[in-house]
């Protein structure tokens, strides 16, 4: 399926572009049929708009990435950086004649230090992979997005990804201490260190974190890693409302308790998963929440999380007394998007964070807005650090119902602003939420990080269309 540079069909200057590609690249990694660049368009997110590539390319090393950026940049063609394309913002989206530029090939996990704890690592290494490989030396690398088994490094540290373990862990920028970046003219930098501390100069690894791949193309990373922690235990409870599940959380988290995961459901959510999976969950459930430890006396724990649970209100709490029920108890929380997913056929699965203080009132106002636009809408929550996906559930055929989807996710959007929030705890701004990054962050902001592109990307040829 892969064309010659002889047989693809294209003008003058996607041929001149291919041509100064394949002088740096050996064939195979430069893909140009129209039927094979179309399905690198886009990500997995909805409602966000997608050119066409001219070319897909495919490098296997930092040279080659080398040569792709100066080529893009003495022909003036944008590139847009991908990984797995699991994003939900769009942030992986094509533009019309752009270079999608594919990392999945540099795959290469290249050390893993148990001394230092570290791992250095290609964009390319699926984060399971990572995590399987660092656990054969009794370590962890504990950001652990849901997408885990297909999403790659590069994606995590492109969106700054979170997962179910924040609550103790942190996200993915707190464990990455440096990286190699190829920036727009083909330059390659340095950034950050292999040591436990330092603090030379500006954080510029933190800069790229979360940046989308406007600034810079990352092609190894530096990555912290922990000791691998005991088998966590989970504890369920279940809720006649979803205040008083929120009420729970404030309760375990005023008293001081680290949770390795603290996940709620509302009973939308726990209803799907029900419809889906016959689990057996009990109809009357408002709200469910999850809590695990990972402790030296896990049980301990638990009970006293659960004790909380039960003063808040709880109708029911069943601590698990092994692993093999723990996992079981996980069982309808790792299903709750795929349960969604089928009540309508399309999701919009939104990430806004508030103060966990105000949880409940995020989940409240999301039921409102449900409500006021005649739609299912679920919410999951890393209840922790308040981090809510409510989830848009419709009917892609339906104009109607699409529109009120798309209207209910911006109500969302400024219903976590209002309450003290973000727009995005964990999935990026993308395209999806442009006009939100702007009210979030106000003109002098979008200023000030626009003055930051221009210096990396002059021209404006990296992943150009997104943020802002």
């Amino acid at each position: 399926m892969i064309m010659s540079r002889i047989e693809a069909p294209r003008d003058e200057v996607t041929g001149n572009l291919v041509d100064r590609l394949l002088a740096g690249l050996p064939a195979d990694a430069v893909l140009t049929d129209p039927d094979v660049t179309v399905s690198y368009a886009n990500d997995m997110a909805s409602f966000c708009p997608a050119g066409s590539p001219a070319v897909v390319v495919l490098p296997r090393t930092v040279e080659q990435v080398q040569h792709v950026m100066r080529t893009a940049t003495g022909l003036r063609v944008p590139v847009v950086p991908q990984g797995a394309r699991t994003g939900l913002s769009g942030g992986a989206n094509a533009t019309d004649g752009c270079i999608v530029l594919s990392l999945t090939k540099m795959d290469r996990i290249l050390e893993i230090n148990p001394v230092d704890r570290i791992a250095v690592v290609e964009p390319g290494v699926v984060n399971a992979v990572l995590s399987r490989a660092v656990g054969d030396h009794g370590l962890c690398y504990p950001p652990d997005p849901s997408s885990w088994e297909m999403c790659t490094i590069g994606g995590n540290i492109g969106t700054a990804s979170g997962g179910l373990c924040c609550v103790k862990y942190g996200v993915t920028a707190e464990y990455v201490l440096g990286l190699d970046v190829v920036l727009a003219d083909g330059r390659l930098m340095s950034t950050g260190r292999r040591t436990a501390k330092g603090v030379a100069g500006y954080d510029l690894t933190r800069l790229f974190v979360g940046s989308e791949g406007s600034l810079g193309i990352v092609v190894r990373a530096v990555l912290a890693l922990r000791p691998q922690p005991p088998r966590q235990l989970v504890l369920a409870a279940e809720f006649a409302s979803a205040a008083a599940a929120c009420d729970a959380v404030c309760r375990i988290m005023a008293g001081g308790h680290v949770p390795s995961l603290l996940e709620l459901m509302d009973r939308t959510t726990v209803k799907a998963v029900n419809d889906l999976s016959r689990m057996g969950l009990p109809e009357s459930t408002e709200a469910l929440l999850l809590a695990a430890f990972d402790t030296s006396d896990p049980a301990a724990d638990l009970a006293a999380v659960g004790a909380l649970c039960e003063e808040a209100g709880a109708t029911q709490v069943v601590p698990a007394d092994d692993a093999t029920e723990s996992e079981l108890l996980l069982q309808a929380r790792r299903s709750s998007l795929v349960a969604l997913e089928a009540v309508k056929g399309t999701t919009m699965i939104d990430d806004v964070c508030v103060p966990r203080s105000r949880l409940g009132d995020m989940i409240e106002g999301v039921e409102r807005i449900a409500e006021r636009h005649r739609l299912t809408i679920g919410v999951v929550a890393h209840a922790g650090d308040g981090n809510t996906h409510p989830t848009v559930c419709f009917d892609a055929q339906d104009p109607d119902e699409c529109r009120r989807a798309r209207e209910s996710f911006d109500e969302i959007m400024a219903l976590g602003l209002e309450l003290g929030g973000t727009i995005t705890g964990e999935h990026g701004v993308g395209v999806l939420k442009k006009e939100w990054l702007a009210r979030e962050i106000g003109p002098v902001g979008v200023e000030m990080q626009r003055a930051v592109k221009q210096v990396f990307d002059p021209l404006g040829i990296l992943n150009p269309g997104k943020l802002f």
